[in-house]
């Protein structure tokens, strides 16, 4: 009851979503409905609102096209799993707060949806909370998350400090009167807007998981599967990017530089660390690190449509990837459990290849969410990445001194073409590494299939 219940819901709101995408692309709509007043105490007038506009269009898409797949995929993969009801409530709450944070018109609004993904990851990493590596991984990607937010706090402050407003369109008028102001802050001068910048992007980092605030992201692979796909996929990680587009009127020359070269040198140090791994989800993980990296820099050189539009496509295909990696963890569970084997690892590629005879379905659409990701021409992720690296050319060829740049971000595209083919030829080609547990190798049920059909199909054409 409880899986069909979300699952209904959760579908129906992306129905939803994607008429009010149709409207606002179509139609021009636009609008900022006020559910109610929410905080009221001398200047400090906040709203619960819903704010559609362009932006909160495409994510709201995503955020509920994805989730439901999710929900759906879920019913497939927890099919054993004595603690549904829970598992599924997670995931609406997490799909909720995600909502709640891409259609606030303020920061405090912004602020409870960013605080409710951060808590409903702790809850999801560690859902299988008796092995302790899955507490681990919880504890840490909550206490990583809470530097980044601290940041974003102190960022939220300064703007009710300075500007005595905390929604965005007061804030956004009001930035030009203080371009010139100064505040000393640890001993150091800076000017205001500078620092109001920083502060809010060392949020993202700790959402966006870029360097020095990433360690949490692999670990979160503690989590199920379908927890990788939403997360990884479509909202914490996406919030980060989020933030910094949505706010970008507010970004100086200055602060964009400093989030260029986070984003550039993330994106090429996450890539490197993806060869070496052995674990399906983790190569996974630091490919998202990387990817998230790729859409800060193409924020940082000013090309912010192009880094949104990759955050669509890398949605669809990365969704995709986690899913099929999860086909492939959940054959080999089974045959291990047949065999009786609880210490090889399922989810290690050096036990595994030759898949591709007995998972075609599986085999099939993770080659084309992989053609996708490397940016193949034809598929989405070349159109995605193209455009990312297109504005960070003409960003060079301005400002030659960060030539560096370029580097990064084409060093970063030829590495991710790299990690992930090697994924694929040692999961579905080549010869089985175990024979016996290859036997027991079956395709996924149709729950977990259709999902993957649907995503593969999106990550070709979006």
């Amino acid at each position: 009851f409880s899986e069909i219940l979300t699952s209904l819901f959760v579908s129906i709101s992306s129905i939803l979503s994607i008429y009010i995408f149709y409207n606002v692309m179509i139609n021009d709509y636009n609008s900022n409905i006020i559910i109610s007043s929410w905080i009221s105490s001398g200047t400090l007038n906040v709203n619960w609102s819903i704010k559609v506009d362009p932006l909160s269009s495409v994510m709201l898409v995503v955020v509920t096209f994805i989730s439901s797949l999710v929900h759906i995929y879920s019913i497939g993969y927890m099919h054993h799993d004595p603690h549904k009801p829970r598992f599924m409530s997670y995931l609406s709450l997490f799909t909720f707060s995600m909502l709640v944070l891409v259609t606030s018109d303020n920061f405090l609004q912004l602020f409870f949806g960013w605080e409710g993904v951060g808590v409903c990851s702790y809850f999801l990493i560690g859902f299988w909370f008796k092995k302790q590596s899955a507490n681990n991984a919880a504890i840490k990607a909550f206490l990583v998350n809470r530097v980044g937010d601290f940041g974003l706090a102190l960022g939220i402050f300064l703007i009710f400090y300075y500007f005595g407003s905390v929604n965005y369109s007061d804030v956004f008028n009001l930035v030009p009167t203080l371009v010139s102001e100064k505040i000393n802050f640890f001993g150091f001068n800076f000017a205001v807007i500078d620092l109001i910048c920083i502060l809010l992007f060392i949020g993202a980092m700790g959402k966006s998981a870029q360097i020095f605030l990433h360690t949490w992201l692999p670990d979160a692979m503690e989590g199920p599967t379908p927890v990788s796909a939403l997360m990884h996929a479509a909202t914490m990680v996406a919030a980060g990017v989020y933030l910094t587009v949505r706010l970008f009127p507010i970004f100086t020359p200055d602060a964009l530089v400093a989030i260029a070269y986070v984003g550039g040198f993330t994106a090429i140090f996450a890539a490197t660390i993806a060869i070496t791994q052995n674990d399906i989800k983790k190569v996974l993980a630091y490919s998202t690190v990387s990817q998230l990296g790729y859409m800060i820099l193409a924020v940082g050189v000013g090309n912010y449509t192009a880094a949104f539009f990759h955050l669509l496509t890398h949605a669809m295909f990365k969704a995709c990837l986690f899913y099929g990696s999860g086909s492939v963890i959940h054959a080999m569970h089974h045959s291990l459990h047949d065999l009786h084997d609880h210490d090889t690892d399922p989810q290690d590629m050096r036990n595994m290849g030759g898949f591709h005879k007995k998972m075609p379905i599986t085999s099939t659409t993770m080659t084309l969410a992989t053609l996708a990701i490397a940016g193949v021409p034809l598929f989405s992720g070349f159109l995605s990445k193209d455009a990312i690296l297109a504005g960070t050319l003409y960003f060079v060829d301005q400002n030659p001194q960060h030539m560096i740049l370029a580097f990064f971000g084409f060093g970063a595209a030829a590495i991710t073409a790299f990690y992930m083919f090697r994924l694929i030829f040692l999961t579905f080609h080549g010869e089985p590494k175990m024979p016996k547990v290859f036997e027991g190798i079956h395709e996924s049920p149709s729950l977990m299939t259709a999902p993957l059909v649907i995503l593969a199909a999106l990550s070709t054409y979006i």
